[in-house]
């Protein structure tokens, strides 16, 4: 490449999933207890170099298939019930989907999760 090193690339993908869930909270707590559902939005991203001869740093079809794998999880399933989840906080959500992806994806450098409907989100990076 001309003497010129490879650049970092940082690739994403993004999903939905509509869930539902209740939450113990010192605010909004009647709301909260009762079951009431989302639309969660979520990107995952990875980053490296291309590998010189696919020019990849991962196919994105292996990113898609894994993410397709997880949702099946969380797709409109009781959030309370999800194992090793915890309770259903947009922290713990994000963490539970970089524990989850990170074995098939050693890439994965960041997870984010938001509720466009209320406006409030969260990023976990390593």
């Amino acid at each position: 490449m001309n003497g010129v090193s490879m650049m970092m690339c940082e690739l994403s993908q993004t999903f939905f999933f509509d869930a539902a869930h209740t939450l113990d909270r010192a605010i909004e707590t009647a709301s909260s207890k009762r079951i009431h559902g989302h639309t969660y939005n979520a990107e995952v991203f990875l980053t490296g170099q291309p590998d010189p001869t696919t020019g990849m740093v991962i196919d994105l079809g292996l990113v898609r298939r894994e993410v397709a794998l997880l949702r099946e999880q969380l797709d409109h399933h009781l959030l309370d019930e999800v194992e090793g989840l915890g309770p259903p906080t947009l922290e713990n959500l994000c963490q539970f989907i970089f524990r989850k992806l990170l074995p098939a994806l050693p890439a994965l450098t960041s997870v984010r999760v938001w509720r466009t409907s209320i406006g409030d989100g969260c990023r976990v990076s390593r």
